[in-house]
């Protein structure tokens, strides 16, 4: 292939968006707009797309990532984000980035290998948790015995990955970077199920002590939710600071049609222009197309 046509060449789709639905955009209500607009931008690697006084939103390629909105109350309940996980599009983005990390010092607060992926965690100035990862090829995640996905948490060897990064300055996340999935606190996994599994028809892939992993099209996990600090905990109240939104993002108009059904018959509205619904702890989604 010529250089003009790896220029030119399509980038491949995302193992986390080659399915129904996908999570987009992630909304969070924030204390200090400026200073968050600040680290998605030069910490995580977003670009800035569009600022005013009260929001922005950061993103890649046109995509939108992370909404970022001003005036957050105090929170009431241990239910919310777990952490929003961009997905890179490749091991060697990772270490760029990671490499990133190193250099300007932004400390991690984990490192792991889970088999289908391989992830750094760390959490933003209000302590909004991040996952940055990547995902191994679909053909090469483990299987059970039972044909289920094998998921684990062992220890990614961070030296070896470094020893893959560029020498050149980081210019950022790069083009194909994109939303891979949304990990939740929720009070009761078996009531999260009933929500993202039984009314809005996500599969239940992977039980983890505590934990609930769920997916659309046989991707690991789309949405997850564990109880690991939230045990019992209740609804969120509109406007705390934290998680505002997320976006379930519909590959074409049948499954948005399928899935705007289920939100109705749910209880779900379109009072503000798309469908949307909150589970039982006010973790609010919208349907995107």
């Amino acid at each position: 292939m010529s250089a003009t046509a790896e220029k030119t060449a399509p980038l491949a789709i995302l193992e986390a968006h080659d399915a129904p639905y996908h999570v987009g955009a992630v909304t969070l209500r924030v204390r200090d707009l400026p200073k968050l607009v600040a680290y998605y931008r030069d910490a995580i690697g977003l670009r800035l797309s569009r600022q005013d006084r009260d929001s922005a939103e950061l993103g890649i390629g046109g995509q939108v990532l992370v909404r970022l909105q001003a005036g957050a109350a105090q929170p009431s309940s241990a239910a919310g984000l777990f952490h929003l996980a961009i997905l890179l599009p490749s091991r060697r983005d990772l270490a760029n980035w990671l490499k990133h990390a190193a250099e300007t010092r932004i400390p991690l607060e984990g490192a792991s290998d889970h088999l289908v992926s391989e992830a750094l965690y760390l959490s933003d100035p209000e302590g909004n948790g991040i996952e940055i990862y990547r995902d191994r090829k679909r053909a090469e995640w483990p299987r059970r015995p039972d044909g289920g996905i094998a998921m684990a948490t062992e220890r990614l060897d961070l030296d070896k990955l470094l020893a893959e990064a560029e020498s050149a300055p980081y210019a950022g996340m790069p083009e194909g970077t994109g939303m891979g999935h949304i990990h939740l606190r929720v009070g009761d996994t078996v009531a999260a199920e009933a929500f993202y599994r039984d009314l809005l028809g996500f599969d239940l892939m992977v039980h983890y002590p505590g934990a609930s992993f769920l997916a659309s099209g046989g991707y690991h996990h789309h949405i997850a939710g564990n109880i690991w600090g939230s045990r019992g905990a209740g609804p969120r109240r509109p406007g705390e600071a934290g998680l505002d939104r997320f976006e379930v993002v519909a590959r074409g108009e049948v499954d948005f049609a399928a899935m705007r059904e289920r939100i109705l018959a749910g209880g779900g509205s379109e009072a503000e222009g798309a469908p949307t619904i909150a589970d039982p702890w006010g973790n609010r989604l919208v349907l995107a197309r």
